[in-house]
């Protein structure tokens, strides 16, 4: 009787993806789920982030106005999920989707995931992704507050601002 081979990797047999979205429409975390989930994994990392109620400068946030150089959000991305793959090679599946547009506070602005065959690698992975995202990536955003006013505000870890803060917009913004 012989003795049985050795079994296949499930992840050399499956094609890693990367995958990004744009959305002016409210983001679905189980499609992102869905488009990491892969069985030679057993872990899939999850972030979403949301719109909070915060008080600002200007007052009370009643929501978020995103914008993107879409092109290169893709390319920047593309070279941050290189970048990963390379730091933990065993990753099999990113999904980032992030929201253009008005985001309502309580809702998603951004769900990003990652499967790995476990789970320490893909939150290291998860955190330097969104790390990533948040300085390389062109999205940028404006605080609306209750009054209608509105304030475009910086990540602090942002690799091409040129100053720290925020820059105050002077007309009201209708939503």
């Amino acid at each position: 009787m012989s003795s049985p081979s050795p079994p296949i990797a499930a992840a050399a047999a499956e094609e890693a993806r990367d995958i990004f979205q744009l959305s002016r429409h409210r983001l679905s975390v189980d499609n992102v789920v869905a488009a990491v989930a892969s069985a030679s994994c057993g872990a899939i990392s999850l972030f979403i982030g949301t719109t909070r109620q915060d008080r600002s400068d200007g007052g009370k946030v009643i929501g978020l106005e995103y914008e993107a150089y879409e092109a290169m959000v893709r390319s920047e991305l593309a070279e941050l999920c290189q970048r990963l793959r390379a730091r933990w090679p065993d990753l099999v599946h990113i999904c980032v989707h992030h929201r253009l547009g008005w985001v309502a506070v309580g809702e998603a602005s951004v769900v990003a995931a990652v499967s790995s065959p476990h789970r320490r690698q893909g939150q290291q992975a998860l955190a330097n992704l969104l790390d990533g995202l948040k300085a390389n990536v062109p999205v940028w955003k404006k605080e609306v507050y209750e009054d209608r006013g509105s304030s475009w505000k910086e990540n602090a870890e942002c690799a091409w601002a040129s100053c720290h803060g925020s820059h105050t917009a002077s007309t009201p913004v209708d939503q």
